[in-house]
């Protein structure tokens, strides 16, 4: 008799996501449900140290959507995970209280160290024909983590900085379009801790693979490919240039939200924070030296229910 599903639930900054899986005997896990969901709960995280009742209420709303999802596989052992925004907000136990409420599972706080830990299991599950060491970059909402390994599940040091698309977008990026000096800011703020990241894990250096997850690379990829459909086989290890990125980042950073939302392969509810996003990406991408990336479509959630097999 097969395994019973498990999940994993990831609660972040700008979206709210949910992996169901099959266990498949040998220690992987076949993907039966992968969804996400835009509810930005980090919003105004940054200013006022709280999350915000409506944004709760966003989370909550999707949860109880996808309590259906667990039910319909018969998911019992599963993992919620919360990560920057709730690790900002005082009132993170009240929120915690009403995810408990519908799921049955109160959340685990991760911290920015496990977080990218577990992103960098995801990422590098099935990468066999990219040369090591391996830097993972997932780029949230509220942070960003950088996690330097040899292979998969063979971390040798993980850091997070509290930069990410929504915390960019809210504190600098406040005309529509960005004006070019608060896209130099955001650069220069990102800069700053890339110069953190290069000191304090200096493994970075000896990096050959740079690999990306999360859905502001993701969406690069769409854009550059052009996708008016999603496709996760297209863009799952597609290799994304820093040329091609650069080129992206120009064209959403000029345009207005409203001319923006028609690109195709860019979400319209992502539309207000990816260039935030972009900022951070196209630093990571000139200091550190890499001429592209690998995109994975693994990463934290994967990583989640795999420490559950």
């Amino acid at each position: 008799m097969s395994e019973a599903a498990i999940a994993a639930l990831d609660l972040g900054t700008n979206s709210t996501r949910l992996l169901v899986g099959q266990p498949t005997g040998d220690g992987d896990v076949t993907t039966l449900i992968r969804r996400n969901t835009i509810t930005r709960l980090g919003q105004g995280v940054d200013a006022t140290g709280a999350l915000a009742p409506e944004a709760v209420e966003r989370v909550v709303t999707c949860l109880r959507d996808y309590q259906r999802d667990l039910d319909a596989h018969g998911v019992e052992e599963f993992r919620v995970a919360a990560t920057s925004a709730a690790r900002d907000a005082a009132n993170r136990e009240e929120f915690f209280d009403q995810v408990e409420a519908v799921v049955g599972r109160r959340p685990e706080l991760l911290s920015g160290d496990e977080e990218g830990r577990l992103s960098y299991v995801g990422a590098t599950r099935g990468l066999t024909d990219e040369p090591g060491p391996f830097l993972v970059v997932d780029i949230g909402g509220g942070s960003t983590e950088f996690v330097v390994g040899h292979g998969a599940d063979e971390v040798d040091g993980a850091l997070s900085v509290d930069v990410g698309c929504v915390r960019l977008t809210e504190k600098f990026l406040l005309h529509d379009p960005p004006q070019a000096e608060e896209l130099s800011a955001s650069i220069s703020l990102v800069d700053t801790y890339l110069e953190d990241v290069r000191r304090e894990l200096p493994a970075v250096g000896e990096a050959r693979t740079l690999i990306g997850v999360a859905g502001t690379i993701t969406t690069v990829a769409a854009v550059e490919l052009g996708l008016a459909t999603y496709d996760r086989d297209r863009i799952h290890h597609f290799r994304l240039t820093r040329d091609a990125a650069e080129d992206v980042f120009r064209t959403l950073a000029t345009e207005s939200r409203a001319d923006r939302i028609h690109n195709p392969g860019l979400e319209e509810a992502r539309a207000d924070v990816i260039v935030g996003g972009c900022c951070v990406l196209v630093a990571i991408l000139r200091r550190f030296g890499f001429d592209e990336l690998v995109v994975s479509e693994a990463d934290i959630l994967d990583g989640l229910v795999l420490s559950l097999v």
